[in-house]
């Protein structure tokens, strides 16, 4: 398996019920037997939904489709490893589902309509949901039934959250919401956006922050799809005109929002569809690359070594032996991986990377790896503060 073979055993856990079984001798970095058939089948059903739906690259964000969802659910691969629960049941082990993800993105399936939900919002409704919230919302996301955005950038408010402006003012038992979100992906197609606002003006920026569950089809909100260069309009701009929804809507503690969101984003930056997005146009690349030269071997080894590294890395992330912030780390190294790669299929394709096909637009979200999720250069800069203890 090209760029992304180097296997994994040898790793723990800590949360309960999510053991990853280890062989004898710690340094054994061997898949299971387990874990290998899963693989196999996860690219099975990759396959079979590409055959069908198409190819898209960057599929976690650019793969929409309901149905395939659905099929996912199927499998139990929506809300694997959640914690325990009655709604996604026992909780499988965390180096499942990037397992699972892995083989779906590379493949290029559309898993984008239940990724969010699956990756943030789930986890998030487990931690700080109450039970009825968790009945409400669980099931449907378990099912692949419904889509959820996240509103959180805002104009003014991209990578800086404590900035957001976005409000949610207490009226009796309801929050009507003011304001507006912009890089919303799939905000016209979701049933629902876990939405990152303000609901107190008091105290420093990033106090009075909150989550709220806000229905999409609520009155006065009004979503504009964003056209980008490859002509695709996932990205949308969301605006909330006096949006009336319910306070049992809130998620967690009413203005302490902010640990909860960055705990969120732990889990968006850290991923393995940070790594792999555009592999399918590198394993293009290289069937056609010239092999006899010296320094397109040269690139090809980098890259390998760079797929391992940054496997090594998510998987750090995924078992939860990284430390706090680290993330930032491992979403700089396989984001910046990813640019890379898009520089070599450039180079060996020629001219034909220049037609307008699936290979164009799949080198043209390049640049936006590295901004999508908080910027390289804000990264390195919570690295050097939280990780490393660098002054401001």
């Amino acid at each position: 398996m090209t760029g992304l073979g180097a296997p994994l055993r040898g790793s723990r856990e800590v949360r309960p019920g999510n053991e990853v079984h280890l062989a004898s001798n710690p340094m054994d970095f061997s898949w299971t037997s387990e874990q290998r058939a899963l693989r196999a089948t996860a690219a099975t059903v990759a396959a079979d939904a590409v055959a069908r739906f198409g190819r898209s690259n960057d599929s976690w964000i650019n793969g929409y489709s309901k149905e395939f969802s659905k099929e996912l659910a199927g499998h139990g691969w929506i809300g694997m490893t959640w914690p325990d629960n009655p709604y996604s049941g026992p909780a499988s082990p965390a180096i499942d589902r990037l397992i699972v993800g892995e083989e779906l993105i590379k493949a290029g399936a559309p898993i984008a309509a239940s990724w969010f939900a699956d990756r943030q919002m789930g986890p998030a409704l487990l931690a700080y949901g109450t039970p009825d919230q968790q009945a409400a919302f669980l099931p449907g996301i378990v099912a692949g039934e419904t889509t959820w955005c996240i509103g959180m950038s805002e104009p003014d408010a991209g990578s800086d959250l404590a900035s957001l402006k976005t409000s949610a003012e207490r009226q009796g038992d309801m929050f009507v919401i003011n304001g507006q979100k912009i890089w919303t992906s799939f905000g016209a197609v979701s049933d629902y956006c876990y939405l990152i606002c303000r609901t107190s003006q008091e105290g420093p920026p990033h106090a009075g922050i909150s989550e709220v569950i806000v229905p999409m089809n609520t009155p006065g909100i009004e979503v504009r799809p964003i056209k980008d260069m490859t002509t695709n309009h996932h990205f949308c701009e969301v605006f909330f005109t006096d949006v009336r929804v319910p306070v049992e809507n809130l998620v967690g503690q009413e203005g302490g929002a902010f640990k909860q969101t960055m705990r969120q984003l732990e889990h968006e930056r850290g991923g393995i569809d940070r790594l792999v997005s555009n592999h399918a146009l590198y394993l293009m690349a290289l069937a056609q690359a010239d092999t006899s030269n010296l320094v397109v071997r040269d690139e090809i080894a980098r890259l390998e070594i760079g797929y391992r590294i940054g496997r090594i890395l998510v998987i750090r992330e995924v078992l939860k032996q990284a430390p706090a912030g680290f993330s930032a780390a491992t979403k700089c190294f396989c984001t910046e991986h990813e640019i890379r790669v898009s520089d070599f299929v450039s180079r060996v394709l020629g001219p034909q990377a220049t037609l307008w096909d699936d290979v164009t637009r799949g080198l043209s979200y390049a640049p936006g790896y590295t901004i999508m999720g908080g910027t390289s250069n804000v990264m390195r800069n919570i690295l050097g503060e939280r990780v490393l203890g660098l002054p401001r």
